[in-house]
């Protein structure tokens, strides 16, 4: 997993409330369990017409949003069912960050394991970055994990909360195999120490 710092990037306005995982992936792209190859139907039913061609109002249709970075969101994003295709479209049509006032408990966690930062903030607080995001692909807002800030295009800065176990697994690029792996070294002692001790298993 690719380490999460400083991200400085477009940021797209999707204002809409109770965006739940079968909007963000619909149920007959779940075909498959590697993480990639899931972007190009993230918000698909939204984002393509019947005949595949694309909706030209669909903000990430839109040519100052297709290479967004960050997802301003309405309230409980990410509700609905616990599949972790949703993030993984997410992260694989290039979004790192998506910032809401409210987030389903699953989808939240499952951001972390994916190198995704879902940000908290008050509704007055997502209202000012909503309206910066729509000033398009020239309006940049850097999102700084270490600093656990949001600074604007114009240069304002909002302080966010993240917990600090899952700050560091995303500093560090650690999803759950990442962690084990961390503590490899004393997998491996405790299992030469059982096969001594018990030769015959």
């Amino acid at each position: 997993m690719e380490k999460f710092e400083k991200l400085t990037g477009v940021a797209a306005p999707m204002p809409l409330v109770n965006i739940d995982t079968d909007m963000i992936i619909p149920k007959m792209f779940l075909k498959s369990i590697q993480r990639t190859g899931f972007g190009v139907n993230l918000f698909d039913e939204m984002r393509y017409n019947r005949d595949g061609s694309e909706i030209p109002d669909f903000v990430l249709n839109k040519p100052q949003y297709r290479k967004a970075e960050i997802l301003v969101a309405g309230d409980n994003f990410g509700c609905g069912s616990s599949r972790e295709h949703a993030p993984w479209a997410i992260a694989d049509f290039g979004i790192k960050c998506v910032i809401s006032t409210s987030f389903a408990d699953i989808f939240f966690n499952n951001c972390f394991k994916n190198g995704i930062l879902p940000v908290v903030l008050p509704q007055e607080q997502v209202d000012i970055l909503m309206t910066d995001a729509e000033k398009g692909e020239n309006a940049r807002m850097t999102v700084d994990l270490e600093a656990q800030e949001i600074t604007t295009s114009d240069g304002e800065v909002i302080s966010f909360e993240v917990d600090a176990f899952k700050k560091h697994c995303l500093l560090e690029g650690l999803d759950d195999i990442g962690l084990t792996m961390e503590k490899a070294a004393s997998i491996d002692s405790f299992e030469q120490k059982a096969a001594q001790d018990r030769p015959w298993v």
